[in-house]
């Protein structure tokens, strides 16, 4: 039976009006009731009809970027770089087409509204980009959002993101060597003879943090010498500066011994070597402070930063290229992007 405008309403327990107005967003709707509308949406798939149809065919050039926080360096770039690639003023692909970066702020119920808006506005292509939460109950939602969005037409990119379980949804995956570029980066340490290793980690239920600290734990296994508790020389928390900043204080009170520290992330590392400074050390004579992903910023600090480069803009345009169709997918629709170690200033032996 055909699901219609007036059943979703029931279900949202709302009017029929407030319905129309959050699926052709033309009119303010309270964020709790859009979020009531949309879940109705998904729990009867409805799909637009009627007249909503010639709304969503005058949208078809629509593409997507989802990003965990647009502020980031990390996904600006990324998002910067997918938007040259998919024409419209400045673009290289052929015809118009518009990109809307949406902005989940890492939250899961807001990445799966962002993929049910883009599937009610017959978007042409989605970006998904950055790591993947960890939970199997968000990731079959989204994998059933993409499939229905396959479905209706739509190519699907993951840009920096680890292959789904399911990838028949997926026109192709671009995902980053996090894991050996953290193993690397460790490798790096150790040989200038570091053994004791602080890591200030991302959030716990990130793709990436996991990957990273997974690399940077096989290159201390790897050695012969002892490094200590490797879960009392870990703190996890956000990739932000001040993040960064707390994680080495609690780092230097747990182990006052330690000679260098691996940030989760560059922006991270501003907060950790700031943190150093603060308490009189001197980096990298007193402790060495290591990053990850070579943001702009990195080769500017002082002293310059050693980290792992992530091709970011490299990858952002190749993902443009394949959600317009101007690239053809990779074989098997899988694409693993290396890593590369920039050692520069801010690592060196330890003195004691």
């Amino acid at each position: 039976m055909t699901v219609t405008l007036a059943d979703v309403a029931a279900r949202a327990q709302v009017s029929p009006a407030t319905v129309s107005r959050v699926l052709n967003g033309n009119y303010p709707v309270a964020a709790a009731t859009r979020e009531r509308v949309l879940r109705a949406v998904d729990d009867l798939d409805y799909v637009l009809n009627g007249p909503a149809s010639s709304l969503a065919a005058a949208t078809s050039d629509l593409l997507g970027i989802l990003v965990n926080d647009i502020a980031d360096p990390f996904f600006g770039i990324m998002a910067g770089a997918v938007q040259s690639e998919i024409g419209g003023p400045g673009g290289r692909a052929g015809g118009e087409r518009m990109a809307v970066v949406c902005n989940t702020g890492g939250s899961p119920e807001r990445e799966l509204t962002y993929l049910t808006l883009l599937q009610r506005q017959r978007a042409a292509a989605v970006v998904l980009t950055g790591g993947a939460l960890e939970d199997p109950a968000h990731a079959a939602a989204v994998s059933a959002k993409l499939a229905r969005l396959a479905d209706a037409g739509t190519r699907i990119v993951l840009c920096g993101r680890p292959p789904l379980a399911d990838t028949d949804a997926v026109t192709a995956t671009l995902t980053f060597d996090n894991r050996s570029g953290g193993r690397r980066l460790t490798e790096h340490l150790l040989t200038l003879g570091h053994r004791r290793i602080g890591y200030v980690a991302g959030p716990m239920e990130r793709t990436t943090t996991r990957h990273r600290l997974e690399g940077h734990r096989e290159a201390l296994a790897a050695s012969a010498a002892d490094h200590g508790d490797q879960d009392e020389l870990t703190v996890h928390g956000p990739y932000t500066r001040r993040s960064g900043y707390e994680a080495t204080l609690e780092l230097l009170r747990r182990a006052p011994d330690l000679t260098a520290i691996v940030a989760a992330n560059d922006t991270v590392a501003l907060g950790a070597s700031a943190a150093l400074r603060d308490r009189g050390l001197r980096i990298p004579e007193d402790i060495s402070v290591a990053g990850f992903d070579d943001l702009p910023f990195s080769i500017d600090a002082v002293p310059a930063l050693t980290t792992v480069r992530l091709p970011l803009h490299e990858a952002g345009a190749r993902a443009g290229r394949l959600a317009t169709g101007a690239e053809e997918p990779p074989p098997g629709g899988v694409a693993t992007i290396g890593a590369e170690l920039m050692v520069r200033g801010s690592t060196a032996p330890p003195c004691h």
